[in-house]
């Protein structure tokens, strides 16, 4: 199969959306990492600066509001958004893409390891290309691990490793990612809890990324690591702002444009299996039988996004968005 070629920018962009999607499930490449998923985040009595990415769809009867999110975040990204509160006390059901409670089982996160590694006998020193190669081996003598602990690693999951150290250095916090606070708030007002995908689901989603993707990803990370950082960096304040135009066009668009194979894996596939699940939601519930799907930003952007695809379907769709000083789409 022929592979494309794609922009330093939409990989790196590419490869920060999957990491963020894997730290869901918390899981580390190379140990599986002690958890605290019941931990709750401090409460705080300061005013939140959160501008949420929240829709409400309705259908006449009852209704499904359709949440962003970030799947790491900073404990001092704290409290959301009052909007979101209150779409959760509406709601009976939350969806989210997984089940945390299923992804954090001891089974799934080896399943999860498992899938890191190459089937086919390949090595990472021989799908390098050799400066890179070079380059990974300069960086594990400076922390003193032998390169050999990652020569059975895909490019994927070793990029995804890398990525979510930076993030971890820059404060970020998995288990303070968005999921992780409203599955625990959700169980706290005994609503019921749905997924929209399996652990399969998503280790297929990971390995259908082409391998040239793969290879490029650890190529633009060990050229400009400074970028992982900047992208990072917009991504999260552009998703605390509730700045949707600003994440489609640095998210959303240039990974769409740039590296087009992985843009339809990773989100316009996925989107579209999710939408039957969501419109069962709307059509198959009565009157006040609300619901509250939490999905990564990327997932309702663009006409490509749940949101225009349920309002092109007939649905009447607003942005909850009380902080807002002139209506948003």
């Amino acid at each position: 199969m022929k592979r494309k070629t794609v922009s330093p920018k939409s990989t790196t962009l590419k490869t920060l959306a999957v990491a963020a999607m894997l730290a869901m499930v918390g899981a580390g490449t190379f140990a599986a990492p002690a958890f605290a998923a019941d931990a709750p985040i401090a409460a705080s009595t300061a005013p939140s600066a959160h501008v949420p990415l929240l829709w409400k769809v309705s259908d006449g009867d009852n209704s499904l509001y359709l949440l962003g999110s970030i799947h790491v975040l900073k404990k001092s990204d704290y409290p959301l958004s009052p909007d979101v509160d209150a779409a959760l006390r509406d709601a009976k059901t939350v969806i989210f893409e997984l089940d945390m409670d299923d992804m954090t089982k001891p089974e799934n996160l080896a399943k999860m390891q498992q899938s890191f590694a190459f089937e086919d006998g390949r090595k990472l020193s021989g799908v390098l290309p050799p400066a890179t190669w070079t380059k990974l081996e300069a960086m594990f003598a400076k922390t003193g691990t032998p390169v050999s602990a990652v020569e059975g690693v895909e490019p994927w999951a070793l990029n995804l490793q890398l990525v979510m150290g930076v993030m971890i250095g820059m404060g970020f916090d998995p288990q303070a990612g968005v999921d992780h606070h409203l599955t625990r708030e959700a169980k706290k007002a005994g609503k019921s809890l749905m997924a929209l995908e399996t652990l399969q689901d998503q280790i297929d989603m990971f390995e259908a990324q082409p391998d040239a993707e793969q290879v490029r990803g650890l190529e633009r990370f060990f050229d400009n690591p400074k970028e992982t950082v900047q992208l990072m960096q917009a991504m999260h304040a552009g998703w605390k702002t509730g700045d949707v135009e600003a994440l489609d066009r640095d998210l959303r668009g240039v990974m769409a444009a740039g590296a087009p194979e992985s843009y339809r894996v990773v989100n316009v596939v996925r989107n579209d299996k999710w939408l039957p699940k969501l419109q069962a939601r709307l059509d198959g519930h009565g009157k006040g039988d609300d619901t509250l799907a939490v999905v990564g930003a990327m997932h309702l952007l663009g006409a490509d996004g749940v949101v225009e695809k349920l309002r092109a379907k007939g649905y009447r769709v607003e942005r909850v968005c009380s902080a807002c000083i002139a209506p948003r789409n």
